[in-house]
């Protein structure tokens, strides 16, 4: 064998070991990012229905319901029940945040409107998920459309249907993307409150890789995208959020965003120019903050902030 051919061997051999290393060190990092981002921090309920009742309104009632996703697993959710053949709004929370983020705006659209309102944390999310994963958009708009099929399957206590034939949304940042997303299938979603939304999914999963391990950097951004779509077997697109948006016609739409919702302002306010019918599109992204710090707000900053999003619901969704 010629000497050139045998060193070429040897070199081969001794760097193997060294790429085979690297290679399990690129799989182990991204595994850690996977497991990181797609199980969401838990942590303790802000208010629960039992300790708000306490300080509030001790009639309020307020239920924890269970009901089945449309790919068989389990979600739950906090119900407020409304009118007899009222509309209902479900409120949607940001990534890593759960259903109480919101609670307080619920039941002021309840006690403004008379509207049924449903609170779901979303897969992945609240102290011991039913689902112990997140979909990171996935699937979160299949799980919406099965809260509204869990909504149309209520009765009064006429033996009537609960909910009328008008669903409104309020989402942030996750919550919005997945509304946006529902709102293309089913044709009842009437009005949708969107708070910082983000450009895609994509944009999304960056933003989680960089707080999940401090680092940003798009090499470990674009690993961590592909090995989510092979994680969710599918079930993620990376859509952007003009796409959805230009496919809708006839819903009522506004936008919100606030000082302390960093690139998703940005994200936000580029959105309107993508809705085929700007006459349906009310924005406020001059807010002086967003519902992404909703609860830690003061009385009068959270008060405007509600009112804002309760009167757009009071008006449209009737």
């Amino acid at each position: 064998m010629p000497p050139k051919r045998k060193l070429g061997k040897r070199l081969l051999r001794s760097l193997l070991p060294i790429v085979l290393v690297i290679l399990v060190a690129v799989v182990l990092a991204v595994s850690f990012v996977v497991y990181c981002i797609s199980r969401p921090a838990k942590s303790a309920y802000l208010v629960t229905p039992q300790s708000f009742s306490q300080i509030s309104s001790p009639a309020l009632k307020v239920t924890d319901e269970i009901w089945t996703n449309r790919d068989g697993t389990r979600a739950r959710g906090w119900l407020l029940r409304g009118a007899a053949g009222a509309p209902a709004v479900v409120l949607l929370h940001r990534y890593g945040a759960d259903r109480s983020y919101s609670f307080n705006l619920g039941v002021k659209i309840n006690e403004t409107t008379s509207f049924t309102i449903l609170w779901p944390d979303m897969r992945g999310h609240g102290l011991n998920p039913l689902v112990k994963w997140s979909s990171l958009s996935g699937r979160d708009d299949d799980d919406l459309l099965a809260a509204f099929d869990f909504l149309r399957s209520l009765k009064s206590d006429g033996k009537t249907r609960l909910v009328g034939d008008r669903f409104g949304v309020y989402g942030v940042e996750l919550g919005a993307y997945a509304a946006l997303k529902a709102a293309q299938r089913d044709s009842q979603i009437k009005v949708l409150a969107l708070d910082s939304i983000p450009r895609s999914s994509t944009e999304l999963i960056d933003a989680t890789v960089t707080n999940c391990t401090g680092f940003d950097n798009q090499l470990l951004k674009s690993l961590a995208a592909g090995a989510i779509r092979i994680y969710m077997l599918g079930a993620y697109k990376p859509t952007s959020a003009c796409e959805i948006a230009a496919s809708l016609r006839e819903q009522r739409i506004m936008l919100l965003s606030g000082a302390d919702a960093g690139y998703l302002i940005a994200s936000t306010t580029s959105l309107k120019g993508c809705f085929p019918n700007a006459g349906n599109v009310d924005i406020r992204t001059d807010l002086p903050l967003s519902g992404l710090n909703l609860p830690s707000a003061t009385g009068e900053q959270g008060e405007a902030y509600d009112r804002i999003v309760i009167d757009f619901f009071d008006k449209y969704l009737r």
